[in-house]
């Protein structure tokens, strides 16, 4: 033992928060049930003790039922607590936002597998305990169920006629973040590693499809059931475990055939275009990585109603059935092999590579993105990836201008402040399962852009090698056998990848680390300048903006190009504390005269017409940051000549997009040229050409009145794709050339939002579309048509303009303008031929959806949402349900409509489609019924009611969706109390942010006068069971509202935030049935429990006779607990055991500020120092500091010095309500 403990000094490795580790599990399926939609199997764990004396083993488990558990064959007692089922308990009318999210986290910090928490508690049986020194091993034996499961694993099961294989039911596992307990008991943290034996028995007609190799595959007797057995040698994370079972069809891959594919009955074509194209994203990175792909096989697997896009699992990945596409679609491809590139890379860094704690998540998020980008680059070329950076950049920095800043590495405790790093937040991001899913997305965003941030600082090459580093060091140590401290070089953690990166590199990284991952916000610079003549130099401003929120200051280097006539000159600028001013020497101004060719950045050399330009300097245009390698947001002045020329002849995307940006604000005859020449450019990238598009239609707008000639883009259209000998007939499509298809489908939406001085669309522009759409012929086609069908009906919507109302006259059909009319009876017509030929997508359908909006809420046709809520229902495909799901949530904004908005809830609280309850709460987040500055009918106190129940216990099982509700509740009602409650009396309110007592009138006490609601932020308060103190400067805060009655009676007061009616059903296991291996009886006439274990032992505490069912629980987790770790005993303390007011309470810690139902929540952190009626010593491992031990006993003498004097002792059996 104490050579592992030097071992792991000396390699610095992982630190486990258990006292024991993992080294395998099996999990075996025996049942599963598509009827029923249950699932019946065991698991069993292989434990090596960590400690002497190993007595209690925490798991995770989630909506399981555990029928029993046994330990190396012994009977094991457990107990079930899930504190996050139910987040805050009490019938308070406490409804602030700060309260539950402190709750929340407190919560979910309760049984935070990374802290050496669960919500199983296993008792290891005392014969095993006295085994001594010698590391014996334990096997962890868990019968299990689950029934209906709302999270973990999702059952698709068609509504039609047939067998299930016939039905093409299927079952996968999903999940955000490390959910596999959800589905199997386990320890579901990404840092306890082990190998893994699955088997899952299934019907015969139906593939299982899990981790690892499949080893074999073996018939029961009667032929129809066959079970699937998996090995996974590699030592892997739980949370990386996931499971398919389906009527699949499969397909070898042709190319590599370690690789299988698997999707649903009748797609196996379109699996195999869309796959054909894996094996070459395997050689890429597999290159680039200088390393072999690391699982010996690779399984991809499509699937209905996924719950995202993409996840990534050890050796497979589960995809949604909706990537699949034939060779015929054109705008899918890139998206599906994006997805698939994405998947591929999280194979290396996210499911090989583990990470040590939450906090390192970024590394590998990071990594996997940046290599996903280098992929990008050589797929899709340069173009494409700087686009995207810059796509991904703006993304970010808007973000977090607009919230506050995203934290890369959250680093807690030392310290007030550092316990909230991100206090800006409604959210706390302690743990992946309490942030909003847009910060989630923002984070991995941010995560992939340091990474590149790193790449320009030490080179491709050393990045690379640091990679390869990484991945050479895992391998080596998963074709270890078991031993405690190699695997750890599995896990990545902050400190050893920048460790890495300076011993590769040689060069210091620091700085940036401090200023983009131990620190949110992004950068605002403003710049602009002028040109010196007599001293030929360039004088430059640069100011920043570090005031307003999400902003940091900058200090540093900032690279600066400025294109002149004589050529492209780099100059690195250093930005100090407060200079703002650069001077930056320019060369000859003798250039013009001579008519010579202007070299540009990339080497070429071009002509350009020079009348433009200010005479005397000679500068063409200047760019700030053209690399991106700060993150942030640059608004650059410049004059109109010197954006046209950065249009026209910078030949980096980046510029040109920023360019067409800065255009829309002139809108003069030399822009629309500019505009036109990018148009006109073949060589020009299609994004570039698309962007100008919607910018010539801004700048004609602008240009209403001086405009000449025909509409913007129309004859430019006509040249390109419409016949010679009838320029109004389009040519039969032919989109061989994607450059040119992406053209001919923006440029009719584009023009569609030109206007005449009325302010409506001219009569030839939309005539023109009507003519697009009347001669589009695709026969001699061999893409399908039918994104460019959507675009053209997305053309019509915007060219609707608000109906002018002619008084009290009633719409109808009849009375329909013209223009509309012929619009509307196009839409008619494509939503009925939907019906008929649906399209790839239903993309028409979703256009058709958006235009019907567009006609109402213009007010040309009656607002009515019953049609969208029909397209709504489940049934239909996911797209067509979204667009019509964002139609009703606009009427319900724009109406106030109180039944759509219920009937939105209502969908988010029983849809079988995860994705679409949470698009519906995350659209209502985005275009909200109403918001907390504004009053509104639609605001009472129903819907706080409603929303609350839906946060607190109505999303336990989906930790995405509980994120999105928290996200809604504070978009409608902000922090505080919600404005439409009514104002109860006065109150004490203890505003632990600000650190004092306050007397409030937002709080009514409840329940006579012994009560008080504890508001505000209640994290790094010490709850101990009655009483209540928190570790503030003030120590015990008296409570003047206490009567002497409640002090006599021997119980201490209560705050209402402890205290909740005792539910006549709840025992140790909260309302879930009773399980076996413990009985149940309930005594009406007092509400008693009895709870018999039936166990083996005969130990400390007395299993066969009755106890009070709260006492029971506390004193049994005071037998529990011992000191986990050897050599760090903490002075024994006696331990009393509590007496039980009337009402019994969840004991509250720290970091749990709630306990579930079963009040069963083990948090013995709290130092009682009572005479105890039993004699027992029990030794106390302190979690927490504490201010002071005095005041510690001080708080606790004060809060139980009545208790012995209630005379009320453990045993006592007569506690009625």
């Amino acid at each position: 033992m104490h050579e592992i403990k030097m071992n792991r000094k000396k390699d610095k490795g992982f630190e486990s928060p258990r006292p024991f580790k993992l080294t395998h599990q099996v999990v075996c399926i025996n049942n599963i049930n598509f009827q029923r939609k249950s699932v019946i199997g065991y698991v069993e764990l292989t434990i090596f003790p960590t400690v002497v004396n190993l007595n209690r083993i925490k798991l995770n488990s989630k909506q399981c039922r555990i029928y029993r558990v046994r330990v190396n064959d012994l009977e094991a007692p457990f107990i079930y607590n899930d504190p996050t089922l139910e987040v805050c308990h009490h019938e308070s009318k406490q409804r602030n936002l700060n309260y539950f999210s402190s709750a929340y986290t407190a919560a979910v910090s309760a049984v935070d597998p990374d802290a050496g928490h669960g919500e199983l508690v296993i008792k290891v049986p005392s014969e095993l305990w006295k085994q001594g020194d010698e590391m014996n091993v334990l096997k962890v034996y868990i019968e299990f169920s689950l029934d209906q499961p709302k999270g973990g694993l999702h059952f698709v099961v068609p509504d039609v006629e047939g067998s299930m294989a016939e039905r093409g039911a299927h079952v996968f596992s999903f999940g955000y973040q490390n959910s596999t307990r959800f589905w199997f008991p386990c320890v579901d943290s990404y840092s306890e590693l082990c190998t893994w034996k699955l088997e899952f028995t299934v019907d015969a007609s139906m593939v299982a499809v899990s981790c690892g190799d499949l080893v074999e595959t073996v018939y029961t007797h009667d032929m129809r059931k066959k079970t699937f057995h998996y090995v996974l040698p590699i030592p892997t994370a739980a949370p990386n475990i996931s499971l398919s079972v389906g009527p699949f069809e499969i397909l070898v891959d042709p190319y590599m055939h370690e690789v299988t594919h698997f999707c649903l009955p009748q797609l196996l074509p379109l699996l195999k275009h869309s796959m054909s194209y894996l094996h070459e994203i395997f050689e890429f990175y597999e290159e680039i990585l200088t390393c072999r792909y690391p699982y010996s096989c690779f399984k991809t697997v499509f699937v209905d109603e996924a719950y995202v896009q993409v996840s990534s699992y050890a050796s497979m990945s589960i995809f949604s059935t909706n990537l699949l596409h034939s060779a015929m679609i054109i705008d899918q491809t890139p998206l599906t092999r994006r997805c698939l590139a994405q998947a591929l890379a999280q194979q290396f860094f996210g499911c090989f590579i583990s990470r040590m704690s939450w906090a390192d998540e970024w590394v590998l998020k990071g990594i996997s993105g940046y290599i996903y980008g280098l992929y990008l680059k050589k797929t899709f070329g340069v173009n494409q990836y700087r686009h995207w950076i810059k796509e991904e950049l703006d993304k970010m920095v808007e973000y977090e201008l607009k919230m506050g800043g995203v934290l890369l590495h959250p680093t807690f405790g030392g310290g007030k402040d550092k316990d909230n790093p991100t206090p800006h937040l409604h959210f706390s991001i302690k743990h992946p399962h309490t942030l909003s899913w847009k910060y989630y997305k923002m984070f991995q965003c941010k995560a992939h852009l340091v990474m590149r941030l790193i790449e320009n600082r030490i080179s491709m090459e050393f990045m690379l090698q640091v990679f390869n580093k990484l991945l050479s060091l895992a391998s080596t140590a998963s074709s270890q056998k078991y031993q405690s401290h190699m695997w750890s070089q599995m896990l990545v953690s902050t400190h050893s990848f920048l460790k890495s990166i300076s011993n590769v590199s040689g060069k210091d990284i620091g700085p940036l680390i401090k200023q983009w991952v131990d620190q949110s916000a992004v950068v605002k610079f403003f710049g602009s300048f002028a040109f010196n003549r007599k001293r030929n130099v360039l004088e430059l401003e640069i100011r920043q903006d570090y005031t307003s929120s999400g902003t940091q200051k900058y200090v540093g280097p900032i690279k600066v190009t400025v294109q002149e006539l004589d050529g492209s000159f780099n100059h690195t600028l250093q930005i100090e504390e407060n200079s703002l001013k650069h001077d930056i020497p320019c060369h000859s101004k003798s250039r013009r005269n001579k008519k010579k060719k202007i070299p540009l950045m990339n080497g070429e050399e071009v002509d350009m017409d020079l009348s433009a330009m200010d005479a005397d300097s000679p500068l063409l245009w200047i760019r700030i940051d053209p690399d991106m390698s700060i993150l942030r947001k640059v608004e650059f002045e410049q004059a109109d000549f010197m954006w046209q020329y950065q249009l026209r002849y910078e030949r980096d995307v980046v510029a040109q997009e920023e360019s067409i940006l800065a255009l829309e604000k002139f809108p003069t005859p030399a822009s629309r040229l500019a505009l036109t020449d990018i148009l006109e450019q073949d060589q020009c990238f299609y994004k570039v050409r698309q962007g100008a598009c919607f910018c010539l239609a801004k700048i004609a707008n602008s240009m209403m009145s001086t405009w000449t000639g025909p509409p913007a883009m129309k004859s430019l259209f006509t040249r390109m794709f419409c016949c010679k000998s009838c320029p109004n007939i389009v040519k039969t499509n032919n989109f061989i050339s994607f450059q040119s298809y992406f053209l001919q489908k923006t440029m009719p939406v584009a023009m569609a939002q030109l206007r005449d001085i009325q302010n409506l669309c001219p009569k030839d522009v939309l005539n023109f579309i009507l003519d697009l759409i009347k001669y589009n012929d695709n026969r001699k086609n061999k893409f399908s048509d039918n994104y460019y069908r959507a675009e053209l009906i997305d053309a019509l919507t915007n060219s609707l303009t608000p109906a002018i109302s002619i008084s009290n006259e009633v719409r109808t059909v009849d009375n329909l303008n013209g223009d509309v009319r012929l619009i509307l009876e196009e839409i008619t017509r494509f939503l009925n031929m939907e019906k008929l030929l649906p399209s790839y997508r239903n993309t028409i359908t979703v256009s058709c959806l958006r235009a019907i909006r567009m006609l109402q809420k213009n007010g040309h046709i009656p607002s009515d949402p019953s049609l969208f809520k029909s397209y709504a229902e489940y049934g239909h495909f996911v797209d067509v349900r979204v667009a019509a799901l964002e139609a009703v949530v606009d009427y319900t904004r724009i109406d106030r409509s109180s039944v759509e908005l219920q009937w939105l809830l209502n969908m988010v609280q029983n849809d079988p489609a995860h994705y679409i309850r949470h698009k519906i709460l995350s659209m209502l987040g985005k275009n909200p019924p109403f918001t907390k500055a504004a009053e509104s009918p639609l605001c009472n106190e129903a819907l706080v009611d409603q929303l609350w129940k839906l946060m607190n216990s109505g999303t336990s099982h989906d930790w995405r969706l509980r994120c999105d509700a928290v996200n809604l509740y504070y978009t409608l009602f902000g922090l505080t109390r919600p404005s439409c409650l009514p104002l109860p009396e006065l109150g004490l309110v203890l505003n632990l942010k600000e650190k004092k007592a306050v007397l409030n009138p937002t709080i009514k006490p409840e329940q006579g006068p012994g009560t008080t609601e504890i508001t505000g932020n209640t994290m790094g308060v010490h709850i101990p069971v009655m009483g209540f103190t928190s570790s503030l400067d003030e120590g015990l805060i008296a409570m003047e509202t206490v009567s002497s009655v409640s002090m006599s009676s021997g119980v201490a007061p209560l705050p209402q935030g402890l205290k909740r009616k005792l539910d006549s059903g709840v025992g140790p296991l909260g309302s879930s049935p009773p399980e076996p291996g413990q009985v149940l009886q309930e005594e009406d006439s007092s509400k008693k429990f009895k709870i018999r274990f039936n166990t083996m032992e005969e130990d400390e505490i007395d299993m066969e006779s009755p106890h009070d069912s709260q006492a029971f629980i506390h004193h049994h987790l005071n037998i529990l607990e011992r000191p986990s770790t050897p050599g760090k005993e903490p002075p024994v303390v006696d331990q009393a055991v509590l007496s039980l007011p009337v009402t019994p309470l969840p004991s509250f810690s720290k970091e749990s500020t709630s306990s579930s139902k079963h009040s069963t929540d083990h948090h013995h952190h709290h130092h009682h120092e009572h005479k105890k009626k039993k004699k027992k010593k029990h030794k106390h491992k302190h979690k927490h500091k504490h201010d002071s031990k005095d005041k510690d006993k001080e708080r606790d003498s004060h809060a139980f010095s009545n208790s012995p004097a209630s005379g009320r002792s453990m045993r006592s059996p007569s506690m009625s309500d």
